[in-house]
């Protein structure tokens, strides 16, 4: 890996990577975004003369991620890849929902230099705390003269915002990439790179409405034994643009459910069909009357559709 000397920007939001906790020994009982990225970053000695700059975006536990959020990390992510100095950025987030901020991200930016999620499994305060070697790799390949695009850094692996998911509820590595698998490896701060950058046609900035309440509504429902009409008949009726639906296997539909989602369609309501399965690509039979959503995950394809529903207006 050759390293770049441009100056890498973090990007702080919360997460359970500044959380803290009463007890050294408690990992579950923390409370998320409770240190700022600065203070993060200063705790980390092996960071002390690498060029960074810290700007604090949100302070919240990811759970709790919205579009507002969204709207003001793109802005900022974008202002500072502008900058001819800024080689890479590091946004710290929390993990519940990073995998759908990473694909967001790579979907409205595409950029050129690379931009890294990094997060942690456990608080800052932890006897074993994850997040200070996660920050070191990130910044590595946020570093990294031939990154580019969004990636995920944990456990010391790269994940490629395209692919990555949370696969595991407590773990360290608790990241995967389905059938893709891992980008690339971070080892003693060497970068072992297996493919290639992530690279998605831009949806852009200027298609997004700067008023987040005009973001079409997009929700997700799943198939089930025994699933009813009742969610997608409420979703109807409160006026949602789009819907995704977590089919089992190669994304069929219970019987009842499918008919819902016909009517939804048929009704000017946008449908697309995934998966609830971890990994595997949804593969459209000759016939299919609702879209697949190929390999994409129920929450990447909600955020897919939402940049397709915007797509005819740009504002």
């Amino acid at each position: 890996m050759q390293s770049n000397p441009s100056i890498v920007v973090v990007l702080g939001t919360g997460g359970t990577i500044a959380g803290t906790a009463a007890s050294s020994g408690d990992n579950l009982g923390y409370s998320a975004a409770q240190i700022g990225a600065a203070q993060l970053i200063a705790a980390v000695t092996a960071l002390a003369d690498a060029p960074v700059e810290v700007e604090q975006i949100a302070q919240i536990d990811s759970k709790d991620m919205g579009f507002a959020v969204w709207r003001a990390l793109a802005d900022a992510v974008s202002r500072h890849l502008e900058r001819p100095e800024v080689g890479g950025i590091v946004i710290t987030h929390g993990t519940d929902t990073l995998e759908e901020t990473a694909y967001f991200l790579q979907r409205v930016l595409a950029p050129r230099k690379p931009v890294v999620l990094v997060a942690a499994m456990r608080p800052a305060t932890s006897l074993q705390a994850d997040g200070p070697q996660n920050l070191v790799d990130a910044v590595c390949v946020a570093r990294s003269a031939d990154a580019r695009g969004v990636v995920a850094v944990l456990a010391g692996t790269v994940h490629s915002a395209l692919d990555v998911r949370k696969t595991h509820t407590y773990r360290l590595d608790a990241f995967g990439a389905g059938d893709a698998g891992a980008l690339a490896y971070v080892e003693q701060g060497q970068l072992r790179r297996h493919r290639e950058w992530p690279t998605s046609e831009a949806h852009g900035l200027a298609r997004l409405p700067r008023d987040v309440a005009q973001w079409p509504q997009v929700e997700i429902v799943t198939s089930h034994a025994g699933a009813t009409p009742v969610v997608v008949d409420a979703l109807r009726q409160a006026g949602v643009k789009g819907i995704v639906v977590a089919g089992t296997g190669n994304g069929s539909l219970h019987q009842e459910l499918e008919a819902a989602l016909l009517a939804a369609q048929a009704a000017g309501v946008a449908v697309l069909r995934s998966s609830r399965c971890l990994a595997g690509n949804v593969t459209d039979a000759a016939g299919s009357a609702l879209p697949a959503a190929g390999a994409l995950t129920p929450v990447q394809a909600r955020i897919e559709l939402m940049l397709r529903l915007l797509a005819p207006s740009a504002r």
